[in-house]
C-alpha cells in the first residue's frame, strides 16, 4: 500500500519538507493546503504558523479563515496542523495585541463550530511529521474500506 502523491497547492508559500521518498506535486486545491492524489475531494489538510493562526483572530482576516473552516467541513478527513505548542499559545509567544485567552478561545469555538481538529506540531519539521501522518492514516483507512467493500 504505497501512500500516493501528497498533493501540495500551488498558493503554499513556504513547503513542508516531507521525508525522501515521499512524493509531492504541486497542484490547486479547493481547501487545505496538502492533500492526497486521487483523494482531493475528500482530505485536506490547513498549515498555520502561530503568527498565521494569530492574524487570523484579527478583523482583517477572521471571516476569510472562517470561510476556508467553512470549506474544511465538507472533507472527510480535515485536519489545522498549526506550527506551535498549545504552550505557546497560552503564554502569548507571538507579537501580537491579541490575548492568550482570547486566542485559545477562538480555536477553542473554530473546533466545535466547524468540527475541525487542530492539532499543535511544536515546529515546521514536526507539522510535517503530523501532516504526513494525517495523510497516512486516511489513506490506509479508505484501503481498509475499499477491501471491506471488494469482500
Amino acid at each position: 500500500m504505497e501512500l500516493p502523491a501528497i498533493i501540495q497547492d500551488s498558493r503554499e508559500q513556504d513547503p513542508l519538507q516531507f521525508p525522501v521518498g515521499v512524493s509531492v506535486q504541486v497542484g490547486t486545491l479547493g481547501a487545505g493546503d496538502y492533500s492526497l492524489s486521487g483523494l482531493e475531494e475528500l482530505c485536506a489538510v490547513e498549515r498555520k504558523s502561530l503568527p498565521d493562526l494569530v492574524s487570523c483572530c484579527t478583523n482583517s482576516n477572521r471571516q476569510r479563515f472562517r470561510s476556508e473552516l467553512h470549506r474544511l467541513q465538507a472533507y472527510r478527513c480535515r485536519a489545522v496542523v498549526v506550527e506551535a505548542t498549545f504552550e505557546d499559545a497560552v503564554q502569548g509567544r507571538y507579537r501580537s495585541q491579541l490575548k492568550p485567552q482570547c486566542l485559545i478561545a477562538s480555536v477553542s469555538s473554530w473546533q466545535i463550530r466547524y468540527s475541525v481538529p487542530f492539532v499543535w506540531a511544536t515546529d515546521t519539521k514536526h507539522a510535517a511529521t503530523a501532516t504526513l501522518q494525517i495523510l497516512r492514516q486516511f489513506f490506509r483507512q479508505c484501503q481498509e474500506f475499499k477491501a471491506k467493500l471488494e469482500v
